[in-house]
C-alpha cells in the first residue's frame, strides 16, 4: 500500500485560499493590460516632452504606491 499524503482543514483551506489569490491576481493584470491603451515609442516621447514630471512640484502629488505593496490588504 502506498503512503497517504495528509493535510489538516487549515492547511488545505490556506492553500486554497492562496491558489485562488493567486489566479485572481493574475486576472486582475490581464484585465487591467486590456484596459490601458497602447503608446508606441514616439507617441511616449511626445507624452514626456509636453508633460515633464520636472514642471510639477512633488507636494503636487500623493504616493499611493504603498496601497498595491500590502499582501495582506485583502484579508
Amino acid at each position: 500500500m502506498e503512503p497517504t499524503a495528509s493535510l489538516d482543514l487549515q492547511a488545505l483551506k490556506f492553500l486554497i485560499k492562496e491558489s485562488v489569490r493567486e489566479v485572481m491576481q493574475e486576472e486582475w493584470f490581464k484585465f487591467f493590460d486590456m484596459l490601458i491603451p497602447y503608446v508606441d515609442t514616439q507617441e511616449q516621447a511626445d507624452i514626456e516632452a509636453s508633460f515633464s514630471p520636472a514642471d510639477y512640484e512633488d507636494e503636487d502629488f500623493v504616493d499611493i504606491t504603498h496601497w498595491f505593496d500590502d499582501e495582506n490588504q485583502a484579508e
